[in-house]
């Protein structure tokens, strides 16, 4: 019983000392790790503050980087603190569990982190904005919103569609709102009987009454090949772009008006032929009518 009792109190004993050793070194990793949580506020703040008042960045990505700069030294406190205690064992083994961990989440997360960093990519460039017009991964539409992982698309059937942001700086990419105007490409072709002068001046004559029409802009009419039944032509102007309507209106005036115009100077359409036509509208099948041959 005696021998018990004198080694709990040795023990005790040696337990205080401990304590009491340490206690000096509990106190410095204590303020240590205070005065790194102090500046890492500080320097937070300051970073957040330099970047929206000198570079005015956008503020996801001031906020990101000032993240990173506070867990910077938050990191640096506790390591710091771990080596003022002895604890340098510990803290080998933290630096490589936490590397083991980083290898498997990259393999797990590698997509994610591509989407993240094309998205963090998407919000420096600037390539387009919420309500620009454009066409990414065969998908057209008006920019709904411009996340970390996905761009959101409405397109013009009305479907809502999400793209992958790693795609987006994979592939190429079409923003048709930069420079508010697009331009519109009308290809059709004439018969071999026409005038082509005067088919010219007529179509460039008619591009002139479009109301989304640049007149500033170059307006270009080219006769591109000489077809198995036609010579093949190619229109092109500029319009005022805001959305995909004054497009859409833009070529569906000239078809229009084109039409109508070379019906009025007698210019002949081409199209490919595969019925006859004896002078009805569309043509008429060889057995529907009785022909009359005149001597």
């Amino acid at each position: 019983m005696n021998k018990s009792i004198h080694y709990v109190k040795k023990l005790m004993q040696n337990w205080e000392e401990s304590v009491l050793g340490y206690l000096p070194d509990i106190f410095l990793a204590i303020v240590i790790l205070i005065l790194f949580i102090l500046l890492a506020k500080f320097a937070r703040r300051i970073t957040l503050k330099f970047y929206s008042e000198t570079i005015k960045v956008h503020p996801d990505i001031a906020n990101i980087i000032a993240s990173f700069i506070y867990f910077f030294f938050i990191l640096s406190g506790v390591f710091l603190a771990l080596q003022i205690l002895g604890l340098e064992s510990v803290l080998t083994k933290l630096l490589a569990g936490a590397g083991i961990i980083g290898i498997v989440a990259g393999f797990a997360f590698k997509d994610i982190a591509s989407n993240l960093f094309a998205g963090l990519l998407l919000k420096m460039h600037h390539p387009f904005k919420k309500g620009d017009w454009v066409n990414i991964d065969n998908s057209y539409g008006v920019v709904e919103d411009l996340g970390w992982i996905t761009t959101t698309i409405h397109t013009v059937p009305g479907q809502e569609v999400f793209v992958p942001n790693q795609l987006i700086y994979n592939s190429t990419f079409t923003n048709f709102s930069t420079f508010h105007k697009r331009r519109i490409i009308l290809e059709s072709g004439v018969s071999y009987g026409d005038d082509l002068e005067h088919v010219k001046s007529v179509a460039l004559d008619e591009v002139k009454k479009i109301e989304e029409l640049l007149p500033q802009e170059d307006m270009d009419f080219f006769f591109t090949k000489i077809g198995n039944s036609a010579y093949n032509f190619q229109l092109r102007f500029w319009i005022e772009f805001n959305n995909n309507n004054d497009f859409q209106k833009a070529m569906s005036d000239i078809i229009m008006r084109i039409k109508k115009r070379f019906e009025q100077e007698n210019i002949c359409i081409a199209y490919p032929v595969t019925t006859l036509d004896f002078g009805v509208k569309g043509g008429v099948n060889l057995f529907d009518k009785d022909i009359n041959f005149k001597s």
